[in-house]
């Protein structure tokens, strides 16, 4: 038995030469069609709804390619290598207008070849068509039972995948290409999950991010945000809190926004800046799973860098509490991405990231050449899933860091560099040494305060000014062909 639909006209598919009238089309396009949802599911709610499925579907950009002829580009983006139909879904055009003009005007002048819009055969669920918190989507939630899925599409799990950016995506005969590292469905997972893990909407987010795992550094953060904007540092045009809390560049108190009646598991704060030029920073709290959830949303926005900045156990007697280390390495026993990329793939280091992180500890400090060594070591990170490792035997794993050549242990470090290798994001860690567990020098309340108030101020510093100088890079620089496989899509 055929199912009844209900859906609105189906577009034709039109071909642009010009990118940004491709992404007009394309807001154009899912603008009506998550419309049409939103009126459909209020009818449902007043008890008006005809009994048949009400369905749309997503935007889809389609790119068409007859050659092998290899393309003349110094992106590690922007072009396909092989002849065949490319194609990708897309949600929440004006949300990524920027990025979306940016790829396919790549694809358009690199290849002299137009690019199609079109719809395509993916809905669109219900929820991810409303918009989060609206007023369609909390009322008379008592009402949303099973009889829902009859009357609307609801996610689908196996849209919902990292197929393509695990390198896993099984490529069909006849069947078109990737042309995106990530389905839309798996976008409007993730961008759902922002907010729910955040309490801030995703067009906050900046392009460069800071992730922490302590307070103390985004304490500080908000202090020199509030501190920027009440001077007005041209630098910057806004400062954003949990709860969409916005502070606007020359005043001192926030004009808008509601701050949540409870603290979000893992709070962002958003230093805003042109072009999302500007810092996002995350307490992503203790441990490698919270590490991993947040990158595998974050990524999906398409970052340009993301650094890490925490604490960490120094393990050589040389070191000295308040001393930074540069990962240059990563052990990763963290276990948490063990399905997605095995141990045995290597996670380098990336020399842009490196030299903006060293420059900026340079800079910071006044340090150069041989006393920067004093206060600053580069070395290998081992990431373990034990924050309480210390209670069991530690032979053995004194024996194994003391043969990888580790110089600090964390929680978090290797994940995320793991995450930012995985997802095409470059990635970097800056730690500082707050204990010396096997040489005993462990932190007692009155010094952990006063380390914390001396270190964290200049850390965060160092950090800050590490994104700045990796925001001034060249596209080709920061996005190079380190971080991509045999076979990429043309999107970054």
């Amino acid at each position: 038995m055929t199912e009844q639909q209900t859906t609105p006209p189906r577009q034709a598919s039109a071909s642009f030469t010009d990118a940004t009238e491709a992404v007009d089309c394309l807001i154009a396009l899912y603008d009506r069609n998550t419309a049409f949802l939103a009126d459909a599911f209020a009818q449902y709610l007043a008890g008006n709804l005809p009994d048949n499925k009400h369905r749309a579907f997503y935007p889809e950009i389609r790119f068409r390619n007859s050659t092998y002829a290899r393309v003349d580009s110094r992106l590690s983006y922007g072009h396909v290598d092989q002849p065949g139909v490319y194609t990708t879904t897309i949600t929440q055009p004006r949300l990524f207008r920027g990025y979306l003009i940016h790829q396919l005007g790549l694809l358009i002048e690199n290849h002299a070849q137009p690019v199609e819009i079109a719809e395509s055969d993916v809905p669109i669920p219900l929820h991810f068509a409303l918009e989060s918190g609206s007023a369609l989507a909390v009322h008379r939630p008592q009402q949303i039972t099973v009889a829902l899925r009859d009357a609307f599409d609801v996610p689908d799990i196996a849209q919902v995948n990292d197929y393509i950016v695990n390198g896993t995506h099984e490529i069909e005969p006849g069947l078109p290409l990737p042309l995106a590292p990530f389905p839309a469905q798996r976008i409007d997972y993730s961008l759902h999950r922002l907010v729910h893990y955040t309490a801030t909407a995703p067009e906050h987010f900046q392009n460069y991010v800071l992730f922490t795992n302590y307070q103390f550094y985004i304490d500080e953060f908000c202090r020199l945000a509030r501190e920027m904007m009440r001077k007005g540092d041209t630098s910057y045009e806004s400062f954003v809190e949990p709860g969409n809390v916005t502070t606007l560049n020359g005043e001192s108190e926030p004009s808008s926004g509601t701050p949540p009646p409870r603290q979000p598991q893992m709070p962002s704060y958003h230093l805003k800046a042109g072009k999302q030029k500007g810092i996002t920073m995350v307490n992503i709290g203790v441990g490698p799973s919270n590490a991993k959830t947040i990158t595998d949303h974050i990524a999906v926005l398409r970052p340009h860098a993301w650094l890490m900045l925490g604490h960490c156990a120094g393990l050589r007697n040389s070191q000295e509490l308040g001393d930074y280390v540069l990962a240059h390495a990563y052990v990763r026993e963290d276990k948490v991405l063990d399905a997605d990329i095995p141990v045995w793939v290597p996670i380098p280091a990336l020399a842009e990231v490196q030299q903006a992180l060293e420059g900026a500890v340079a800079e910071v400090t006044g340090l150069d050449g041989y006393e920067l060594k004093r206060i600053m070591r580069t070395g290998t990170v081992a990431s373990i899933d034990n924050r309480n490792w210390e209670l069991q035997d530690q032979r053995e794993p004194v024996r194994r860091l003391s043969q990888s050549r580790a110089i600090a242990l964390d929680m978090e470090s290797a994940t995320i560099a793991a995450n930012g290798f995985r997802l095409r994001v470059p990635y970097g860690t800056l730690l500082c040494v707050s204990d010396k567990p096997l040489q005993g020098e462990l932190k007692l309340p009155g010094m952990a305060s006063e380390f914390y108030q001396n270190q964290v101020a200049q850390h965060l510093e160092i950090g800050m000014l590490a994104l700045r100088k990796l925001s001034e890079m060249k596209s080709e620089r920061l996005h190079s062909r380190k971080l991509r496989s045999f076979f990429e899509t043309a999107f970054q």
